[in-house]
């Protein structure tokens, strides 16, 4: 883990409080948080277009693919074992504080969401943060999101149930960069398990 002193005080401008949304924005305490995981460009030598999104589960990053040889770099967190998937989507819709349906399967192993089987509206308490990106291949959606979350402590681990998070700060600036058609290749995990999904 870096020194903490190392941090550049426009992180901490970074991951400020943000006003102008519908709902309250907190700041980030990123002295919390692996100064791996924070927002920055970086260089990157992988196949793929500009304006893809590329998900490496095992490193906890997701690239946003630019051109000469860069990627906006974020954290994420991912699916915990037996929740991950690997495979290539396409982003076919986005939403600004979404709503959350979680799927019957959670609902099977958590019952004390069956409150929500009709959806949870948007807000600061919704699981899915301040912005969701749907991931489809073809017509067809595969229940997999990138999204926010208001647990940003857990960027960098693998607690989720297959969806990618971010942090609210770093969702609301890969939305404002990804227009729908977006291209996503998620890596396959090197520790096993997982769907794929072509």
């Amino acid at each position: 883990m870096s020194p903490r002193s190392a941090l550049d005080p426009a992180a901490y401008a970074m991951y400020g409080e943000i006003e102008d949304e519908p709902f309250p924005v907190p700041a980030v305490n990123i002295d919390e948080i692996d100064p791996v995981y924070l927002r920055r460009v970086v260089a990157y030598s992988g196949p793929e277009r500009p304006g893809t999104v590329v998900i490496d589960p095992d490193q906890r990053f997701l690239y946003l693919v630019q051109d000469d040889g860069r990627a906006m770099r974020y954290g994420v967190g991912v699916g915990r074992e037996g929740f991950g998937w690997h495979g290539n989507a396409v982003i076919k819709r986005k939403a600004e504080w979404p709503t959350w349906t979680p799927p019957s399967t959670m609902i099977q192993r958590q019952p004390e969401l069956e409150q929500y089987a009709g959806g949870m509206p948007g807000g600061p308490d919704n699981p899915l943060g301040a912005r969701a990106m749907y991931l489809y291949q073809g017509d067809r959606d595969t229940l997999y999101r990138i999204h926010g979350t208001i647990e940003p402590n857990t960027i960098g681990t693998r607690v989720s149930s297959g969806c990618i998070r971010l942090i609210n700060q770093d969702v609301i600036d890969l939305y404002r960069r990804v227009p729908t058609g977006s291209r996503v290749v998620v890596r396959g995990s090197r520790s096993g398990g997982g769907d794929e999904f072509s």
